[in-house]
């Protein structure tokens, strides 16, 4: 049964409930779907992170890509760390606080 370019081979599952696919895809998510007693059916897959989806939305790779555009055609420029201090950044700033008025006394 070789179908639209499909390849059969047979592979034994291990005690431990494993078959090996290949070198070609080791360390590769799967999905296993499960079509009927015996039957499964293995894709390769890419799975996304829910905290990493909005990364994939149209607006956010739009961004993104400007960013990366910005990127590589601005040129690194020469900075001094010990000159962030003196700007506060990366340092706590003292807030000067305001003196409240005395309330009057009642």
């Amino acid at each position: 049964m070789d179908t639209l370019g499909s390849k059969i081979s047979v592979k034994v599952i291990g005690a431990n409930g494993q078959i090996s696919l290949g070198k070609q895809y080791a360390g590769r998510q799967v999905l296993v779907e499960e079509k009927a007693p015996g039957v499964w059916l293995v894709r390769t897959a890419t799975v996304v992170p829910d905290n990493e989806r909005w990364l994939h939305q149209p607006q956010a790779r739009a961004e993104l890509a400007r960013a990366l555009q910005v990127a590589e055609r601005t040129p690194p420029k020469r900075s001094d760390p010990e000159s962030l201090g003196k700007l506060g950044h990366g340092a706590r700033r003292k807030q000067a606080r305001r003196k409240r008025p005395a309330r009057p006394e009642q």
